[in-house]
């Protein structure tokens, strides 16, 4: 049986953001583990316009080509790790933008969170935890949490990963999103095999 993938999925399209940093970090993290797979999913790869499709792909297919792209690559997840910055007490238009265009690629997913910025981007990711309801996916109750402090040090060449409370942080979300994205995976293995027998 093959493992189950994991989209680590960049939040932010901004030239010189930082997100970069937490995804790699979360990467290296998953690759030493041997239950999951995990790949990096960029926005900046999914140029989609604001949503403006007709009817929510919940009811029809999108019509935008790039969006069409984007529900095909997160359809091949079993789960998914956002990178959350915040901005004005949210997350990036960018990525709420990306969950719109998207309804049955989240479903009966588990979604985990690294958020950065004021207070850790913990405003942001709460945001976003409200739309993973929303979008039917099961948010994780271990999230990283980035302070703009730690982030000045990285920007100055220190590495995440030589962070104890972040390392310790990052391995118990990725704990807990196994158990989830285990879980989910046998359920909706099992909807499916009862839907074909059906």
């Amino acid at each position: 049986m093959s493992k189950p993938k994991i989209a680590i999925v960049i939040g932010s399209v901004r030239p010189n953001r930082f997100a970069d940093h937490p995804a790699q970090w979360i990467k290296a993290l998953g690759d030493a583990r041997s239950d999951l797979d995990f790949e990096i999913v960029d926005l900046k790869d999914y140029p989609m316009p604001l949503f403006d499709e007709e009817v929510s792909p919940a009811w029809g297919p999108s019509k935008n080509e790039v969006a069409q792209r984007w529900q095909a690559k997160l359809d091949e997840f079993d789960g998914f790790v956002f990178t959350a910055a915040e901005y004005n007490h949210a997350p990036t238009g960018v990525l709420k933008n990306a969950f719109d265009y998207a309804v049955k690629e989240w479903a009966n997913k588990p979604a985990a969170f690294v958020g950065y910025g004021g207070v850790g981007g913990a405003r942001a990711v709460e945001h976003l935890r409200l739309i993973a309801v929303e979008a039917g996916m099961a948010p994780i109750k271990t999230a990283v949490h980035i302070q703009w402090a730690v982030m000045v040090e990285v920007n100055g060449g220190k590495k995440l990963a030589d962070i104890d409370f972040l390392q310790d942080g990052g391995k118990a979300m990725l704990d807990q999103l196994s158990w989830w994205t285990h879980a989910l995976k046998i359920a909706r293995d099992k909807d499916e095999a009862q839907a074909k027998a059906a």
